[in-house]
């Protein structure tokens, strides 16, 4: 499976194991078929309330009632949504110091079989910069260890941080 179109599931099970490590309570996400068995695993824990939205601004939207609300939120989403949410990320998340840990399928990126995927791939981590979003991109074995060092980050700043999980980690 992890060389196929889903995730491989010891890799999203480190995420997982971040994500709680981290102290998730709940997580919005927006479709992406990298984050199948990691999905799963979010779904059957009773410890997070999963919440499905259709786009990436509505899930920062959430995610910051959430924190509002005495939750810690993640938002999980692909790098071609990450531009759909900038600005709510920039005029609420970071203009009110609310934390969130994105966890963003990084496609695009070396080894990438959809050319529509490219564009955006090669620009994530300089509109990351150039918004000042501290990020991180951890090889499979890293995973666990760096999701939850990452929402440590977030919630100890409360400025979003994110963690880029591109085709190599997916693959492993």
């Amino acid at each position: 499976m992890g060389t196929g179109t889903l995730g491989a599931p010891a890799n999203g099970e480190k995420v997982f194991g971040g994500l709680k490590a981290g102290g998730i309570d709940l997580v919005a996400s927006v479709p992406c078929v990298k984050f199948g068995p990691l999905l799963e695993m979010i779904i059957a824990d009773p410890g997070i309330k999963h919440v499905p939205v259709t786009r990436e601004e509505e899930g920062v939207g959430i995610c910051a009632g959430a924190f509002m609300g005495g939750k810690r939120p993640a938002l999980l989403m692909q790098n071609s949504g990450l531009g759909n949410c900038i600005n709510a990320l920039v005029s609420l998340d970071m203009l009110y110091d609310i934390p969130v840990l994105l966890i963003v399928s990084h496609r695009g990126t070396a080894g990438e079989k959809i050319a529509a995927q490219v564009p955006m791939g090669q620009v994530t981590v300089p509109l990351l910069d150039a918004v000042g979003i501290e990020h991180c991109c951890p090889a499979p074995a890293e995973g666990k260890e760096e999701v939850a060092k990452a929402a440590i980050k977030a919630f100890s700043t409360r400025r979003p941080v994110a963690v880029l999980l591109n085709l190599d980690f997916w693959r492993a």
